[in-house]
């Protein structure tokens, strides 16, 4: 079942005011389908004494839940393009390639229980979000509220960060053709060995997964095996060096793919950005570094609480994955 769309048809062009908030105007937006704003009330309210919620047993929902899942469990662990992390560099990366290939299927792999990794708060536990220009366009495709200041116009403020994350994960769950399986972790990589027998030509071919709570307990209990999806296409966007983070940079490296990691150096706004977006790309054959992940790879600087590069770290993933799925997906077959 396909989860429902965004509440609202139309989002108003955005404009410049200064001192005010950047938004749509929903004053005079009707819902979808022209239904009352106040349709919720009318259905329920002052009618509290004879609720009742439908009758169910619960095996029933167990087994609608448990059904549902293992359909899509079967259905993609053959996907097109798997992304391992669920951060705005991911969920943004999901959203321009369920957008542009509705054909493809797009799984989506993320460690925590919570997809929008630190996009759900803008730096240091502060609720604001800060995005350098040209990364509005960005909210604009979405439909986020920002707000400007005409004297300091090289970058835009979003009131709550966790509204463009919020947004966004809606947006990338709302298309039919992405699956996430979050509180699930990657444990390793599949690969494909070249025919010449250097681990730095080895392509990869999709990833090792298991439940996260599975993971982060297999040094204290006996073995427990894992799952796979195998994919002709897989975008790593696991943030920097941590627990979950780098995972596919520091792979690459313990598997001789990679001849060691640049790590992530200090913080420069300036540097960082530019060099992520512009430096995303195939690192392995078969496999797409975005976001921080790709500073352990390179050695760039990281840029703190701005977020612009992220999400356009997004988009360039999506436009290298679609420029070698094709190729990638005929290696997988033969």
């Amino acid at each position: 079942m396909t989860p429902p769309a965004a509440l609202f048809d139309t989002v108003a062009p955005i404009t410049t005011i200064k001192g005010k908030v950047v938004a749509p105007d929903v004053t005079k937006t009707t819902l979808t389908g022209g239904e009352s704003q106040t349709k919720l009330l009318d259905q329920f309210g002052g009618k509290w004494d004879e609720f009742k919620f439908a009758p169910i047993r619960e095996s029933q929902v167990s087994r609608a839940m448990t059904r549902r899942y293992f359909q899509d469990l079967d259905k993609y662990a053959e996907t097109d393009i798997l992304i391992v992390g669920a951060g705005s560099c991911g969920l943004s990366t999901a959203y321009v390639l369920a957008k542009a290939r509705p054909d493809l299927k797009i799984a989506i792999v993320e460690a925590s229980v919570s997809p929008g990794g630190g996009a759900w708060l803008g730096g240091q536990l502060f609720s604001a979000m800060v995005m350098r220009r040209p990364a509005n366009i960005f909210l604009e495709e979405l439909g986020v509220p920002y707000e400007t200041d005409p004297e300091n116009p090289n970058y835009v403020v979003v009131k709550h960060a966790s509204l463009f994350t919020s947004t966004l994960l809606s947006k990338v769950l709302s298309f039919p053709n992405v699956k996430l399986f979050n509180a699930t972790s990657v444990e390793d990589l599949i690969t494909r060995p070249a025919a010449s027998g250097n681990p730095k030509e080895t392509r990869i071919a999709g990833a090792v997964t298991n439940w996260t709570l599975v993971t982060l307990h297999h040094d204290d209990h006996s073995c427990m095996d894992p799952n796979t999806i195998n994919a002709p296409v897989i975008i790593s966007t696991t943030g920097h060096d941590g627990p979950f983070g780098a995972f596919c940079a520091k792979r690459l490296v313990s598997m001789n793919s990679v001849d060691k990691l640049g790590g992530m150096r200090g913080l420069d706004m300036n540097s960082a950005e530019d060099a992520i977006v512009k430096n995303t790309r195939e690192v392995a054959k078969g496999l797409i570094i975005g976001g921080m992940e790709l500073s352990e790879i390179d050695g760039f600087n990281r840029m703190g609480p701005t977020f612009g590069a992220m999400v356009l770290s997004g988009v360039k993933a999506a436009e290298e994955a679609l420029s070698i799925f094709d190729e990638r997906q005929r290696e997988c077959a033969e």
